[in-house]
Parts: C-alpha cells; sequence; structure tokens
C-alpha cells in the first residue's frame, strides 16, 4: 500500500469508529476485507488511527471536523506533512482537498481539546500548572518497557540476548528491572529472550509501583486482581512468598499457567467463593478496575469511552474491592492499592474513604507516577492492619 492509501484505510475505520464501532473491531474488519494490506500496512493503519485518537480534539480543530477525513487531514498538519501530497484522489489515495479543506485553519494547537471536557476542571484543580504538560505527554505515543525476570537473568544479559534477535534495549536508571526497547518492538514475542522467559513486556510506572511495595519474603500474598497476572509474576520473580492469583472473570487469568511455567515460577489460582473460608494473606493486592486514564496513550479509545456515570460506577466497585480484600488480609498484615488512572477520585480519595470508614488501618507507603515522571499514570498504596498477630 501506498502512503496515501494508508491513510485512505484509516478514514474508513474512523468513520466506522464514529458509526459506533469498537476501534479495534472497526480495524481487524478492515483488514480482513483488505488482503492485500501486509502486515507493515496493517501496523501503519493502526498507527495512524492511535495518533489520531491521542488527539482527537486537536485533529478536529486543524482538520475542519469530526470525521474520519477530517481527523486525517488534521493529523497530517499537526505533524507537518503536506496534506495536497496524500489527498491527491490518484489509485487508493484519498479524494482530493475541496477548497475549503486547502485553507488551513490558523490556530495553534491546543491540546486541552485532547481530553474529555468534563474532566477538565477535575485534572486542573489536581495538577495545576502541570496539566498542560501532562495532557501534551498524552498525546505522544507511549514508549516500551520490558521487565526482567530476576530469577533467571540481569539486565545486561537481557540486553544482550535481544540485541542477538535485532532489538535495541537499555537499561533504565532508577529501576532495577526495567528496560526501554529503543528498535524492533515487533519482534519481541518471536525472540527467544521473550519466549524462554528472561523478559516480559510490562510498563515502567508499574515496574516503579511495585519496587515501592516490600513484598515479605515467605508466607502468603494474594493478587486479588489479577487479570493476566503480570504484577503476580513480577512478584513471584523477587519473593519467595507463596503467590496466589483471583479474578472475577477466571478467564481473564487463561493463558496466566503458560505464562508462569515460562518464567519459572509457580503461581496458585483460588476462585471467589473459595477465598472467605481460606487462610488469610500476609499481603493482598488490589489493582482494581479504574478509567485507565494513566494509560491513555496506549489505549486513547477508552478516553472517548469514558463518562461521568461510568466513572461513578468505578469508584463503587473500587470501594467495593477494598472492603473485601481487607477481609483476607492476616492481623498485622498489609493491604495494597494500585490503579492505573490519574484521577484523585480513584486514588488518594479512596484510600482516605476506606481509613474513614475501616478502623484498624494506616497508609504506610505511597508512590505516585505521571507520564511527566514515568511512562504511564500509576498509584500505590499500602495500607497496613494495625491489629496484631494472635
Amino acid at each position: 500500500m501506498t502512503p496515501a492509501a494508508r491513510y485512505a484505510a484509516a478514514i474508513t475505520v474512523l468513520d466506522l469508529w464514529l458509526a459506533g464501532m469498537p476501534v479495534e473491531k472497526a480495524l481487524t474488519g478492515w483488514a480482513r476485507g483488505a488482503r492485500y494490506a501486509g502486515s507493515k500496512d496493517r501496523a501503519a493503519v493502526r498507527d495512524h488511527l492511535f495518533d489520531i485518537l491521542r488527539r482527537k480534539g486537536s485533529c478536529a480543530a486543524l482538520g475542519g471536523g469530526g470525521t474520519g477525513r477530517g481527523f486525517v487531514l488534521g493529523l497530517l498538519r499537526l505533524t507537518g506533512q503536506d496534506p495536497a501530497e496524500i489527498f491527491t484522489g490518484a489509485g487508493y489515495a484519498p479524494d482530493p482537498l475541496t477548497g475549503a479543506e486547502a485553507v488551513s485553519p490558523d490556530l495553534l494547537p491546543d491540546p486541552s481539546l485532547d481530553i474529555p471536557d468534563w474532566l477538565h476542571p477535575a485534572l486542573a484543580s489536581q495538577y495545576g500548572s502541570d496539566l498542560p504538560p501532562l495532557i501534551a505527554a498524552l498525546g505522544q505515543r507511549a514508549p516500551v518497557f520490558l521487565r526482567i525476570n530476576q530469577r533467571k537473568t540481569s539486565r545486561a544479559k537481557a540486553v544482550a540476548a535481544l540485541s542477538s534477535a535485532m532489538i535495541e534495549a537499555r537499561v533504565v536508571k532508577g529501576c532495577e528491572t526495567a528496560l526501554e526497547v529503543l528498535s524492533g518492538q515487533r519482534k519481541l514475542r518471536q525472540a527467544s529472550a521473550y519466549l524462554e522467559g528472561l523478559v516480559e513486556l510490562q510498563d515502567l510506572s508499574v515496574q516503579r509501583a511495585c519496587a515501592a511495595v516490600d513484598w515479605p519474603g515467605q508466607g502468603r500474598i494474594l493478587d486479588y486482581c489479577a487479570g493476566g497476572g503480570g504484577k503476580a509474576l513480577a512478584i513471584a520473580a523477587r519473593s519467595d512468598a507463596e503467590v496466589t492469583v483471583h479474578d472475577a472473570r477466571p478467564e481473564r487469568m487463561a493463558d496466566l499457567p503458560a505464562r508462569a511455567a515460562r518464567a519459572g515460577v509457580r503461581l496458585m489460582q483460588q476462585t471467589t467463593d473459595a477465598l472467605p473460608s481460606g487462610d488469610p494473606f500476609d499481603l493482598v493486592l488490589t489493582d482494581v478496575p479504574c478509567s485507565g486514564s494513566g494509560t491513555w496513550r496506549r489505549d486513547p479509545e477508552a478516553k472517548w469511552r469514558l463518562t461521568p456515570d461510568r466513572l461513578a460506577e468505578l469508584q463503587a466497585l473500587q470501594r467495593q474491592i477494598l472492603q473485601l480484600a481487607a477481609g483476607l488480609v492476616r492481623p498485622g498484615g498489609r493491604l495494597v492499592y494500585m490503579t492505573c488512572s490519574l484521577l484523585r477520585a480513584e486514588n488518594q480519595d479512596q484510600i482516605e474513604a476506606f481509613l474513614a470508614r475501616q478502623s484498624g488501618w494506616v497508609q504506610t507507603a505511597r508512590h505516585v507516577d505521571t507520564p511527566l515522571t514515568a511512562s504511564d499514570g500509576f498509584f500505590m498504596a499500602e495500607l497496613t492492619q494495625t491489629r496484631p498477630a494472635a
């Protein structure tokens, strides 16, 4: 496909998204019908889509409207490309520009357009002068980070193993497990370093939050909202404690046994019904469902799906999970609360409300990152039960 044809494909997918179809479903549907498109073509179209969704408001303003065609036109102007070279009508290129489209709006890029209007007051009160650069950072592509498996390798050996697969990575200062991938990202899942469990994909902010927790070296740890199990694998790589995983939707953990085997660690699985009747845990981790606002540059569509009602539902669920998980902690044990959210309402407000209604707990640690300090937005609070063990 030519560069112009890739942009035309992005217009097609965007119009499907605007009609209500999830972007990944729209992209998959287009790819199935475009058998002429190779893997590089599909990746390029996906990149265009995500670049636009990260900066949707800016693209619409510079492109003259909220249509697939307008978004692509705006993206070209944002990135300094001449739209007339893409909108030619030749072959599979988009139709030529109209007279009105050919006139570029006399506007400067405005990052504030790139988050939902209803979130502006809360974010402005929380971040103040840091908000404009924070929104601008969310408009950029996220870097790719790996976590080394400390049971199998060192960072230097992992870098060398990745290099042999033509993947360039470098050590990240200040985080003993992290590598940043500089090139060759799309080769990762076929690289021997990945297949042999030397490295796992995991964002830097997550790794920094996990490093801020003093995980017990022995005893029992529960990952209550395990999902794909990335944090449970990270814990098992650094602790000899028994690590149990649980998720309200067990199908989310379907790949976890294979991932644990590749990493050379053992994870126990437990059902929701069985947890209350079992022995309590020394530490319970709750990486709760949230807005995902800290990961919007990785999943920019989620930014436009979030509504005030959905945020309220998530906050209610977070309160419920905190309450349930607290009952699984042994006397004197710890409860760790995590989100990938930038919103105080999902983070410190939840912790303060829990401490206000639940006696016998104190906050003993906290760690916060944003895309300005690490990569994604991430929040961690550690709570310790002050009632001692019998």
